[in-house]
């Protein structure tokens, strides 16, 4: 089961989250093995809190088209063809954009010359972490590289073959926000928590990632970080539209401190561990009830 913690936005608190639960329950052996993956390849920053020994690192690379000038006869098939508007016909010349390229194949594949071979080009790499009692698995995009679903995608398929056993949990550090990448990882997972906070940024972006998860088909719950700030404006919405709050995580000084140190939250602040809990039970259920 792929568990995605996602938001409207950054900052609300996707990663503490990721974290913490996945600690959580490998620590208290809850699920036979457990797999955290930060697909927030673009910004990845929960191995910042995992002292671990890295057992693989892979080189990830997409294909993107090459014109071969000697072949082509400018019939501009490829570029009637292409959905992305990343290969356009100049006169005589083709020219490949590869920050559009999608490598859908299309432009190489309906070639009737062969005129454009795909080449694969290094777009990031991914980290496989023996984090001692969960495996950990991070993905980064390369600096100047403009896509980040393909890179998603591959790391998504690498978690499937990894992940041999239906015992298995995978909770996914998603991207913020509601566009491509998010949609990548949700419409590969089970079920998708929602982090939000009590605030009227938390509540017009949580409205965004809810619209977003229905239109997709995705089961979801919300859990509110930093609660007892703000108002209760999330609480009445999520009531209004039958949407479970699955816990409520404090907001104190401490877990700030904490967090900014790189350290776990829950060993320290009991508040916290008790929502924490909370969290892990309804995985528990959801579990047993798609079995």
């Amino acid at each position: 089961m792929k568990i995605a913690v996602a938001s409207g936005k950054g900052g609300t608190g996707k990663t503490t989250l990721s974290i913490n639960l996945s600690s959580y329950l490998a620590e208290n052996k809850i699920f036979k093995s457990l797999i955290l993956a930060d697909l927030d390849v673009e910004e990845p920053n929960s191995g910042l809190f995992i002292n671990g020994k890295t057992v693989e690192t892979v080189e990830k690379y997409k294909f993107i088209p090459e014109w071969n000038k000697e072949k082509c006869t400018n019939c501009g098939l490829c570029e009637r063809v292409c959905n992305f508007n990343s290969v356009l016909q100049f006169g005589k010349t083709i020219m490949i954009l590869p920050e559009l390229c999608h490598s859908c194949y299309a432009c190489s594949e309906l070639c009737p010359v062969d005129a454009l071979p795909m080449k694969p080009q290094r777009m990031g790499e991914m980290k496989l972490v023996d984090a001692s009692t969960y495996t950990f698995i991070e993905s980064r995009l390369d600096i100047g590289q403009e896509q980040a679903v393909p890179l998603i995608a591959q790391t998504i398929e690498y978690i499937d073959e990894y992940s041999q056993s239906s015992d298995d949990m995978v909770i996914i550090d998603s991207p913020p926000g509601t566009s491509c990448p998010v949609i990548e990882v949700a419409k590969n997972s089970d079920f998708i928590i929602l982090v939000t906070e009590p605030t009227p940024f938390g509540l017009h972006d949580l409205n965004l990632a809810v619209e977003t998860m229905r239109e997709i088909g995705k089961e979801f719950a919300v859990v509110i970080n930093r609660w007892g700030i703000g108002n209760e404006d999330v609480i009445k919405y999520c009531e209004d539209n039958k949407i479970k709050i699955i816990a409520k995580l404090p907001n104190m000084r401490k877990i700030a401190e904490i967090y900014s140190e790189g350290r776990l939250i829950y060993n320290d602040v009991p508040g916290f561990k008790a929502e924490l809990s909370k969290v892990a039970d309804f995985l528990v259920e959801l579990k047993r009830s798609s079995n």
